[in-house]
């Protein structure tokens, strides 16, 4: 089965998307709002014409403050569509060159949560690959020395917890690159549950991959107060299984 969500159709395996009405806000203040992202949605429109997540937050808001007009909103940064977990967007064009600052130069701190087949040889280790992306693919590879168009990509990651048959990883991005952690992991023989694109043997059946964005910490871009948020990834048995 395909990775995109957009085909998880039958009835036990439907992931159910974010909507106005389900909308799960972790935190929320006059300049910001940060929602859990479910796997399926996607963060900002593209050629698919499927609804993007910020339209949604869109009309959350709208609906909230019974807001006339249009409502205003910024993305700050993005989720791939199989992926879960925390993504902030703006809710003042003041805030949002000041965030998206702080993304630019490497000022937050953000942890995922991935789930893996193959243990990595280390317990903990700071992986360093430069990746080059294929546009056609859509797909990043990882290489152990710099090539042409490559950038060099940084996490480090710990083994936090020993699963039935699978292994729970703690990600610490040091540089946000295209599909950064699914192919470096990949690289070294830790895919990811259900990423087909990097080299897992099979499919989720809902189409999701066990990769969830855990946890942001940035400094505010107006009250400068240091926040921290953190999501839980979605309810299923495997994910259940990592508390």
């Amino acid at each position: 089965m395909s990775t995109d969500l957009r085909n998880a159709t039958t009835k036990e395996n439907i992931i159910k998307k974010s909507s106005i009405k389900n909308l799960d806000v972790l935190y929320e203040d006059n300049h910001l709002i940060v929602v859990n992202k479910r796997p399926g949605d996607i963060v900002q429109g593209d050629k698919t014409g499927d609804t993007p997540l910020s339209e949604i937050v869109k009309g959350f808001l709208k609906e909230k403050y019974n807001k006339p007009g249009n409502v205003y909103l910024g993305v700050v940064h993005r989720l791939d569509r199989p992926t879960s977990g925390i993504v902030l967007f703006s809710k003042t064009s003041k805030a949002l060159p000041r965030l998206n600052k702080l993304f630019a130069e490497g000022k937050t701190e953000k942890t995922y949560w991935a789930v893996v087949k193959q243990v990595p040889d280390k317990k903990e280790a700071t992986l360093t690959h430069w990746l080059k992306r294929n546009p056609k693919q859509n797909k990043s590879y990882a290489y152990p020395q710099e090539v042409a168009d490559s950038k060099k990509a940084i996490l480090s990651y710990q083994t936090i917890k020993v699963l039935n048959n699978y292994f729970l990883l703690e990600v610490d991005l040091h540089t946000g690159r295209h599909h950064q952690i699914r192919s470096q992991l990949a690289a070294i023989g830790s895919t990811i549950k259900g990423d087909l694109k990097y080299g897992a043997d099979r499919s989720n059946k809902n189409g999701s991959i066990h990769l969830h964005a855990r946890k942001l910490t940035f400094t505010h871009p107006v009250s400068k107060e240091h926040i921290t948020v953190v999501a839980n990834p979605p309810k299923d048995p495997i994910w259940d299984s990592c508390y």
